[in-house]
């Protein structure tokens, strides 16, 4: 159900500062925020700025995409077309006044600012608002902000911990240590899940749950190795039992399941005078589909799947390198766009050879010009994204309302397995999660069994996340937690052999890596770039170098 909750306020939307002002974007609070004297004398203007933040938390870094749909195309299973600083991030060129990394930092403590300025004068309407919405919008303000803080200190590592407004002559700030900003959003998100409802209804779907609090929680635990603390968040999201997995992967990220249960946090989107609406099907749609194919997933992601037997390509005697999408686990189809098979409403075929496809849009089906194939921007890799492309948008795919899920229910289950095992805990509840992911209904892959080492266990939960989070904003974290990114993110990144299939399939290693070297065709295959990964660097994003200039006190990341 749509939501009234992205409404902008009058106050928030005139948030700039005058263009002679530096771009500091630590100090902008109270300069960019409604003035204390005139805001905040009743429940209404309460309501209407915690609204606020929740649209501002949704912000866009790259073609008007929200962040966790556009940031795996700068790591190994994807690529971004554009000559964008997502791709400089993904080739490893990038610099200090990388564009993309800099939206992140600056909408961040955008968002941090918005918040401090809430909690800051929030009591001047404690006697003119119930008990339960005062203590609901405290809660849901010191969420978004230890939200925000999460992928901070996951792309920045240590970063300025601002907790309340700042005056001007309060402007320089020192990086605080990342383990010290972790404990701060482990126990905001602690507090806060008190005061926040199981579930909502009717205008307030969208809000931040008691189970998003903990869910996020749980993730931040996961992401900085606190493995207890993320066992024990993800087993109390389990706890609350009102969460399932959808039934069907694929409608998961459609508008038909945007009201699952599987969902526990998602991004609300509303196309009605334009409120809040995204792109995404415009830049992952084919030529054929009438979008830019500009995000596109890699030929490693691809190959990475296993065979409905559970195993890898390279050991399953099902895989046959003639029909390589046949026999795979049906997460595959469900998240990539596959040659030979139906793509809004278009057969998908990408060899270039085939110069005519099928156009199903009519009562009967017609041969047209096959633009996947002819097109000279049609996807460089052979294949398109899945997830988020929906048919309800065909008429205006620049504003799709489609909702972004933020939080589900399979990442918990899948945090619970692999906290469990790096604590050296490997009991029946650690299967239990990976296998409820593996089992869903319309994936139905076999169930690891009992008596996995700690290292076996490692390698199918690390793989696992992959198969069933893929363009969902979570690999360049897993590589980077995994100390596995200088493998992943050096050398060629692959697409398709355009006028033909790979050999053989690649060797995969124990993290979900593929290694090219024996294929015997490998020559064949398309290379899109050459990657590189400086370990004594790249590991971490570079704050942006107008930050660094205007606050003194903010030293840059090693090497840039």
């Amino acid at each position: 159900m749509k939501t009234t909750i992205y409404i902008i306020i009058m106050a928030m939307a005139i948030a700039s500062i005058s263009p002679s002002c530096k771009k500091n974007y630590l100090d902008k609070n109270p300069l960019s925020g409604p003035s204390d004297e005139t805001f905040f004398t009743n429940q209404e203007e309460l309501l209407l700025a915690v609204n606020g933040l929740y649209k501002y938390a949704a912000y866009a870094p790259l073609d008007n995409m929200p962040l966790n749909l556009s940031v795996d195309n700068g790591t190994d299973i994807g690529w971004d077309r554009n000559n964008s600083a997502l791709q400089s991030l993904g080739k490893g060129n990038q610099d200090s006044n990388n564009d993309y990394a800099k939206v992140i930092w600056t909408e961040a403590y955008n968002v941090i600012a918005k918040c401090n300025f809430i909690l800051d004068n929030i009591h001047k309407v404690e006697h003119n608002t119930t008990p339960a919405i005062f203590a609901r919008s405290v809660a849901e303000a010191r969420f978004i902000r230890a939200y925000t803080y999460n992928y901070l200190t996951d792309y920045f590592g240590d970063v300025p911990l601002v907790t309340k407004m700042l005056a001007l002559d309060d402007a320089q700030i020192a990086r605080t240590p990342k383990a010290e900003v972790v404990d701060y959003i482990l126990s905001e998100l602690t507090a806060s899940a008190a005061d926040l409802s199981l579930s909502y209804s009717g205008t307030d779907v969208g809000r931040a749950s008691r189970g998003a609090a903990l869910a996020i929680k749980a993730r931040t635990a996961l992401y900085n190795g606190r493995w207890a603390d993320a066992a024990e968040a993800a087993r109390a999201v389990m706890d609350l039992k009102i969460y399932t997995l959808h039934t069907n992967f694929g409608a998961l990220f459609s508008y038909a399941g945007q009201n699952s249960s599987e969902i526990i946090w998602a991004f609300q989107y509303l196309r009605a005078s334009k409120t809040k609406t995204h792109s995404t099907p415009n830049n992952l749609l084919s030529r054929n589909g009438q979008g830019f194919s500009n995000k596109v997933p890699s030929q490693s992601l691809v190959d990475v799947y296993p065979c409905t037997d559970g195993l890898n390509i390279d050991e399953s005697p099902l895989f046959d390198p003639q029909h390589p999408y046949n026999n795979r686990d049906p997460r595959l189809g469900f998240t990539i766009a596959l040659p030979g098979s139906v793509f809004f409403n278009y057969q998908f075929e990408t060899h270039r050879d085939s110069l005519k496809c099928w156009n199903y849009n009519t009562t009967i089906p017609t041969r047209v010009d096959n633009q996947d194939a002819i097109n000279a921007f049609a996807t460089f890799t052979g294949y398109c994204w899945r997830k988020y492309v929906d048919l309800e948008d065909k008429i205006d795919r620049t504003n799709s309302e489609l909702n972004v899920i933020q939080i589900r229910y399979a990442e918990i289950l899948l945090i619970y397995a692999e906290a469990k095992n790096e604590l050296n805990q490997l009991d029946q509840s650690a299967y239990d999660a990976i296998n409820l992911v593996r089992n869903r209904p319309s994936v139905n892959m076999p169930s690891i069994a009992i008596g996995q080492t700690t290292a076996l266990f490692r390698s199918l939960v690390r793989k696992e996340r992959l198969y069933e989070l893929a363009m969902e904003g979570f690999r360049l974290s897993d590589l980077r937690r995994w100390q596995i990114a200088e493998k992943a993110m050096t050398g060629n990144f692959y697409g398709r052999v355009q006028r033909g299939l790979v050999a053989a399939a690649p060797q995969i290693d124990e993290n979900g890596l593929t290694d090219y070297t024996a294929v015997p065709n490998r020559g064949d295959m398309r290379v899109i770039e050459v990657r590189t990964f400086n370990k004594n660097r790249d590991y971490l994003w570079p704050i942006p170098n107008i930050e660094t200039l205007t606050n003194t006190k903010l030293i840059q990341n090693p090497n840039y």
